[in-house]
C-alpha cells in the first residue's frame, strides 16, 4: 500500500497521545493543577493532531462527519465515535484536575478504557481487511495496542511501565512482521482464486490489464525492496524500543527522558511506514506484482 504521510502522522500520533490519556485517566502520573494542565495540553495535541492529520488522506474532508452514522457496520465509524467520547470524557476529567484540584477516579477509568478504545478500532479498520493478509491477524490490534500503552507511559513519566512495556511491544513488532511476511502465501490467495477460474485449470495472465499506470497501482501495489524493508525494520527497532529502553536503566534526568520519548517517535513512524508499505494487496495479482 501507499504509504501517505497524513495516515503515517495521525497512526502515529493519535496512537502516543490516546495512550497518554490512558494513564492519565489511572491518575498516572498524580498531578493537578497547571502541571496537570501541561501533560493533558501534550496529549491533546497529539491526538487530536494526529486525527487531523487523517483528514487530509480524504478526498472529500468536509464529508466525513457522515462516516459517524455507520458505526454499525464501520471500524472507521467507530474509530471516530470513540474518539470523540473518549476527549470528552477525558476533557471533563481533565477539568477536575485542573481547575477544582478533585479526582473523579470513576471518569477518569471511563476515559481510561475509552483512549483505549479508540486505538484498538483504529487498529481494526486494517486487521479487518481479508484482502491485505499482512494486515489479517490477531497481532495487528495487539500491536497498535501495545505502542500506544508503551509510548504513553514513557510520556506519562512511568518509566517501570515504560520499560516492561517497551520490550514487550518491540517482541510483538518483530513477531508482527515474522508473521507478516508469511501471511499472503499463507492465505491462499492467487491468480485462480482472484478470477475464481481456478477449476478450469492453471491460470495465467495473457497480457497486463492496460499500458500505463492507475489509481490501483498507484494506491494499492507499492513494492519495498527486500533489502531497505530489512534496514528499516532494523532502524524502527532500535528506535521504537532498544534507545528508549537503554536510557530508561540509566541515571534519570529530564533531557534522558525527552531524548528516549523522541527515539520512540520515531522508531513507531517508521514502523508506520513499513507498515503501509510492506501491505500486500490482493489486487497486485492482476498485475503481476505479488
Amino acid at each position: 500500500m501507499h504509504p501517505a504521510p497524513s495516515v503515517i502522522l495521525f497512526s502515529t500520533l493519535s496512537g502516543l497521545g490516546f495512550g497518554l490519556l490512558f494513564w492519565l485517566g489511572l491518575g498516572l502520573p498524580d498531578v493537578t493543577g497547571w502541571v496537570a494542565f501541561a501533560f493533558f495540553a501534550i496529549a491533546y495535541l497529539l491526538a487530536v493532531g494526529g486525527l487531523l492529520a487523517s483528514t487530509f488522506h480524504l478526498g472529500h474532508p468536509e464529508r466525513a462527519v457522515k462516516a459517524f452514522s455507520q458505526w454499525r457496520t464501520s471500524w472507521l465509524s467507530r474509530e471516530g465515535l470513540a474518539a470523540v467520547m473518549a476527549l470528552l470524557v477525558m476533557a471533563l476529567f481533565g477539568a477536575g484536575l485542573v481547575f477544582l484540584d478533585a479526582r473523579w477516579a470513576a471518569v477518569g477509568v471511563v476515559g481510561s478504557v475509552l483512549s483505549l478504545g479508540t486505538v484498538f478500532t483504529t487498529s481494526m479498520i486494517y486487521a479487518q481487511l481479508r484482502t491485505v493478509p499482512r494486515w489479517n491477524m490477531p497481532l495487528t490490534p495487539v500491536m497498535f495496542v501495545s505502542m500506544s500503552l508503551a509510548g504513553g507511559a514513557l510520556l506519562a513519566g512511568q518509566m517501570s511501565w515504560a520499560t516492561g512495556l517497551l520490550v514487550l511491544a518491540g517482541i510483538v513488532q518483530v513477531a508482527y512482521w515474522m508473521l507478516g511476511d508469511r501471511a499472503f502465501a499463507g492465505s491462499g490467495a492467487n491468480l485462480a482464486s482472484a478470477t475464481g477460474l481456478g477449476h478450469i485449470g492453471a491460470v495465467r495472465a495473457f497480457e497486463p490489464p492496460h499500458t500505463g499506470s492507475n489509481y490501483l497501482l498507484r494506491e494499492m501495489v507499492y513494492v519495498v525492496g527486500r533489502k531497505h524493508s530489512a534496514r528499516l525494520r532494523v532502524i524502527s527497532l532500535g528506535l521504537m524500543a532498544v534507545v528508549p529502553v537503554v536510557l530508561l536503566v540509566l541515571p534519570f534526568n529530564h533531557v534522558i527522558a525527552v531524548v528516549a520519548v523522541v527515539s520512540h517517535l520515531a522508531g513507531v513512524a517508521v514502523s508506520r511506514w513499513l507498515f503501509f508499505a510492506e501491505a500486500e494487496h490482493v489486487v497486485g495479482l492482476y498485475y503481476g506484482k505479488r
